[in-house]
């Protein structure tokens, strides 16, 4: 595909080079290979299952370690609420008010979540707030019938000249409805990270939001920073960045043409949470917690979260301090057969590392540089919880091009669902990612990793969307914790199911979690 000198410049200024964007088009064109799965991952075959007593002494060991460490809670923050609202974007554009009832509209398009939200709408953390408006503006009555105030709600919520909740970032609408004041998530997750990311009363936080509203979660910040540190007893160390220009793909055509502006400008997207690895790759910290806007809890169920990641982060240490132990070795000493086999074993009962059948037939240095290289890696710490029917990636041991197994988080979309066998281990898969990661970034030296030389890049995704009503191909890079994080030492843990909270549509602000009783 030729470039003129315009396209060339639109693609200089935006960070990208020529190569990677045609690399970006052969993708699209060629298509990407789907996940090979070998088995789930399952308890005490991939997944980890701690009694109570390790659990503690876990936690225990965190705790007494963490004052030593640079500790920072990483989230990724720039999703808007939109999508919270598809359903009642269906509804005021489909609903006629003058010639049907709201029920009538329910019933002939089985609307069910609609029905749930109308159920539970006094529930919601911000009803009190769109009726005191609706009441201030004149927009009900008491004369006004009872669909007209539910139409009136819902215009409130998602109209531009109203209060416009469904243009707001995720992580800035109001979540949580306590006695005395609303809390958004972005609040929650400070006083999450006061109990488990607190370095001697001090803990640092890093959002990865939406440019357009930095100045918005400034604003929330200086609003809250007082009270929350108050009731902490906790300095915060809040930071922002964006996801950069330079991570955006090209689009095309289903016939693999380019898509352009009505400028003609080359048309670039987004490329999902697989692009925030360029800023997770400019952290310097020794422990670094990932964790997801809009799964967040209510004051009540806080301090059984907090365990769960204090617990994660105690493993994370407890293994790395015996991976940089062997690291050094490796690098330093001579090393006796007892010696390689002690540090092949802890790769392969520890680090869930499948060591190659040819290993005992190479020479020593040979075994040595191989040990190495398995060793001297990132290390991911991966909550996983039971299966009970929610959306998102799963824990497998996968087998690549070269025969190769790992544990990997999968998407639904990765996988050949028409494959037999492969929607067969799907089906026993017996845990779910949600997304609950404390990860180890540097080497026992010190020295941060650069985080690119450990991604798959044949795990990028092709989604289909619309421009303009018309259909396109998007590439979206591999995902932040599956295909960019593919090459990681990694450990998968069972967790509660109360550490999984996500807020994908405004109905789950509902659930019990959300509900301050």
């Amino acid at each position: 595909m030729q470039f003129n000198k315009k396209d060339l410049d639109f693609i200089n200024q935006k960070g990208l080079t020529q190569k990677k964007v045609e690399q970006q088009l052969n993708l699209l064109k060629a298509g990407l290979p789907f996940i090979n799965l070998e088995r789930a991952a399952t308890i005490d075959d991939g997944i980890l299952q701690f009694s109570y007593d390790k659990a503690s002494q876990l936690i225990s060991h965190y705790d007494s370690r963490k004052d030593d460490l640079k500790v920072v809670k990483f989230v990724p923050a720039s999703g808007a609420a939109t999508r919270m609202f598809k359903f009642l974007f269906e509804f005021l554009k489909d609903y006629k008010p003058k010639k049907q009832s709201i029920n009538a509209y329910i019933n002939k398009n089985k609307a069910s979540e609609l029905s749930l939200f109308f159920i539970g709408l006094e529930k919601l953390p911000f009803y009190k707030l769109v009726i005191q408006y609706l009441e201030d503006n004149n927009k009900i009555d008491k004369k006004s019938s009872n669909d007209q105030k539910l139409y009136a709600f819902i215009k409130a919520v998602m109209e531009a000249d109203q209060l416009y909740f469904s243009d707001f970032p995720k992580g800035l609408l109001p979540f949580h409805n306590y006695k005395k004041h609303l809390a958004s998530a972005f609040e929650e997750h400070l006083f999450e990270a006061a109990l488990y990311a607190s370095v001697k009363g001090k803990a640092a936080l890093h959002f990865t939001i939406s440019e357009k509203h930095k100045d918005k979660f400034h604003e929330e910040f200086e609003r809250i920073q007082e009270i929350v540190e108050e009731k902490t007893k906790t300095k915060f160390d809040v930071s922002f960045s964006y996801q950069k220009e330079s991570t955006d793909t090209i689009a095309v055509t289903l016939k693999n043409e380019i898509v352009r502006e009505e400028n003609d400008e080359l048309y670039f997207r987004p490329s999902g949470h697989g692009a925030l690895l360029e800023n997770l790759n400019e952290f310097d910290a020794d422990i670094i917690f990932v964790k997801n806007i809009d799964n967040v809890v209510v004051h009540e169920y806080e301090l059984e979260v907090a365990k769960s990641k204090k617990m994660l982060a105690g493993l994370l240490i407890e293994v790395r301090e015996q991976a940089f132990k062997y690291a050094k070795a490796l690098d330093e000493k001579e090393l006796s057969d007892n010696d390689i086999v002690e540090i092949a074993e802890f790769l392969i009962s520890k680090m869930n590392v499948v060591i190659s059948s040819e290993f005992e037939k190479y020479s020593k240095q040979y075994q040595i540089e191989y040990l190495k290289s398995k060793l001297d890696r990132p290390i991911r710490i991966c909550g996983m919880v039971q299966n009970e029917g929610e959306p998102g990636g799963g824990p497998f041991w996968v087998k690549d091009e070269g025969a190769n197994l790992s544990l990997q988080i999968v998407e639904s979309a990765q996988i050949n669902k028409k494959e037999k066998s492969q929607k067969s281990i799907l089906k026993k898969a017996t845990h779910f990612n949600p997304v609950d990661l404390v990860c180890s970034i540097k080497n026992y030296k010190g020295e941060v990793y650069d985080l690119q030389k450990f991604v798959d890049q044949q795990t990028a995704f092709i989604t289909m969307k619309t421009k303009v009503g018309k259909d396109i191909k998007a590439l979206e890079l591999p995902g932040l914790w599956n295909g960019s994080m593919s090459n990681w030492n990694t450990i998968f843990v069972e967790v509660p199911l109360v550490t999984f909270n996500p807020v994908k549509t405004v109905n789950d602000l509902l659930k019990p979690t959300h509900q301050v009783t």
